[in-house]
Formats: structure tokens, sequence, C-alpha cells
């Protein structure tokens, strides 16, 4: 049976794809998703040619992304770059967008399915673009670490907070300053042992950058949480995990909640498999610490 695509489903697979593929499949990815429309007119000869590899190779990256043959692959392309054609024509300029593709004169019943569909769209492609062994490695790091300390900037902050609440209630030290020179001067003090993990959309973000950089060569393990490969931040990050891409125009309005649903999975996603792999002690710990909330809540408010 032939798969259909939706959403550009299988661009959105292949970039998601990418940054965990060995180099000589990584090769064909960035050939087709280079010139979808060429790539989708071409023969499995063509696209090895145009890849510089093997057609055995092309064979393997049809396999690595479980389409069901290379006349798949084809029907896939042609669906994908047809939906982006028809997105880029309904697209407003950015000047007349203020938020996640809602345009002037959008009625309230608009803007209630458009955020929707954002939002369920950040996760699908968050979800899409996760590495099962990459997740393990990360989680081995968190477990190993004595402390977690988390940089960010602005509302990537929501994800960091999200994290500290989680992991402390497993039983994990946690540590976040909001103000960015602090995480900086932080940064310097880590030592082995100290886990940092960065999350920044656009991977630019220079304090965030710098902190990485200042826990590597202090011995401390590094993870990057960041829609973006290729990004500076990645050349100081021991691992690194991808939320959606940005969009085009995403530096108008990054700031939107729906940039972030894709760091709060992932960061759900870490919490659940370090709270499975130790179950029993997260569950004690969870009722501990959820019996000294109440306690402490109990005693601040008045009449209690």
């Amino acid at each position: 049976m032939t798969e259909t695509f939706t959403d550009g489903g299988l661009l959105h697979r292949i970039s998601a794809r990418l940054p965990y593929l060995p180099p000589s499949l990584r090769l064909v990815a960035e050939a087709v998703l280079q010139s979808p429309e060429r790539a989708q007119a071409m023969t499995i000869t063509e696209l090895a040619v145009a890849a510089g590899v093997g057609e055995s190779t092309v064979s393997r990256f049809v396999r690595e992304l479980g389409v069901d043959g290379y006349k798949s692959l084809l029907l896939g392309l042609a669906e994908a770059t047809f939906i982006s054609k028809a997105a880029t024509q309904e697209q407003t300029s950015a000047s007349d967008v203020v938020y996640e593709g809602v345009n002037r004169g959008d009625s309230p019943a608009d803007i209630v399915g458009k955020v929707e569909r954002s939002s369920i769209q950040s996760l699908r492609r968050t979800g899409q673009r996760q590495d099962v062994e990459t997740i393990q490695r990360a989680v081995d790091m968190i477990d190993a670490a004595n402390t977690l300390v988390f940089c960010c900037m602005g509302s990537s902050s929501i994800a960091a907070e999200e994290a500290v609440m989680r992991f402390t209630r497993a039983g994990k030290k946690c540590m976040l300053y909001r103000d960015t020179t602090i995480q900086v001067m932080l940064a310097t003090i880590l030592a082995p042992g100290d886990l940092l993990i960065g999350i920044s959309d656009s991977g630019q973000s220079t304090p965030i950058i710098e902190a990485l950089n200042l826990a590597q060569q202090r011995g401390a393990a590094t993870l990057a949480i960041t829609g973006a490969e290729g990004s500076p931040l990645l050349e100081h990050a021991d691992i690194a995990l991808f939320t959606a891409t940005v969009p085009s125009g995403g530096e108008l309005y990054g700031e939107s909640v729906t940039s972030k649903w894709g760091q709060l999975l992932v960061i759900d996603i870490l919490y659940a498999a370090f709270a499975t792999r130790h179950y029993d002690e997260t569950v004690k710990t969870l009722k501990d610490t959820y019996q000294s909330s109440i306690r402490q809540s109990r005693r601040s408010t008045p009449g209690v």
C-alpha cells in the first residue's frame, strides 16, 4: 500500500531524521531537501548521481524513512511540494502576520483554529524529530549528573522551569537562574559530574552558547534543546535534541506559546524516561514532595 503524506509530512520526516543519519544517507537527504521539486522527477540513478552516492545508498535511504519503495518516495515528494506551494501562495507577507499565521481580519473562530493547528503541528513535528538512541543517551547523562543546571532566555524559561519542577520532584538536584549573566557565571564553576542543559529555539542566543562553552571547558556535560541544525549552540553540546524547526519569519513572533510546545514535549519525554528508569524511587519522591508542598501551603494560608 502506498503511504499518503499530509501537511508536507515526507519533507518534515526527512528533515527530522537528518541530524541522525549516517554521512552517506545524509547526502541523499540534503539533495532531496535542497530541491524537492527536482528530486521528485528523478530516477533512482539520477538522484544517486546528484547526491554523489550509489543507488544502493538511495535504496537504504528509502528504507530508513520507512517508505514503501522509491515510487512512494517520489509520490510523497510530489504531495509535499504541492502543499508547500499552496501554503506559500496563501501566506500573507510577514509584516501582516502578528502571531503564528494569524492574519488581518481573522475572526475569533479563525484564530482558534489556526492557533490549535499550529500547536498540534509543533508537537507532531517535534515528535518526528526525536531519535530513540539520542534520548537514551540524554537520560544516561541526566542519571549520572550530580546537578542539572538550566540555561535559557525569554519564553524558553517556560520549559526550563517545568523541567526544574519535574526533575526536582523526581529526586534530581536542579538549578535555574532567570538572569543570563548569572547563568554564565554559574557555568564557570561547574565541574565534571554536572550537566548544563541549554534551551534555545534558534540556537543563536549568545549567553546560552557562552554558558555551554564554559561548562564544557570545565568538564561538565552539556545538552542542547533547539530547533536549529547547524547552529553555533551545537558546537558546544555533547548531545542535541531537536524541536520543530523555527518557521521563516519566526523572529516576528518567536515568543508565542505554540513555538514552545516542542520544548515542553522534549522535557516531558526526558522526565518520563528518567522517571520510568527509577520508577519506585520516583513514586516515593513524588509522594514526599507533594506532602511537603501541602504542608507548606497550609502554613502559608491564614486560617488553615
